[in-house]
């Protein structure tokens, strides 16, 4: 073989290589994210679609506070 044929070959041969390399990476990656469990929605407070306010509890004879007010004013979202 000559010179150019030579290096034509030696280029084919390190794409092939470099396609095997990331087509395995991308296996093993897939493979990883998938052994997490499934995919669970995010709450609706990391969109923005709701106020990530904690209910105020109101025990035996105690009146609510203001945390409770609050969320009584927040329209429902819609």
């Amino acid at each position: 073989m000559s010179g150019p044929e030579q290096r034509g070959r030696w280029v084919a041969i390190l794409t092939g290589a470099i396609s095997v390399a990331i087509a395995v990476a991308y296996l093993v990656l897939i493979t990883v994210l998938d052994s997490r469990g499934p995919l669970l929605p995010p709450p609706p407070e990391a969109l923005g679609l709701s106020p990530a306010v904690a209910p105020a509890v109101a025990r035996a004879g105690e009146a609510a506070g203001p945390a409770s007010a609050a969320a009584a004013v927040v329209p429902p979202p819609g």
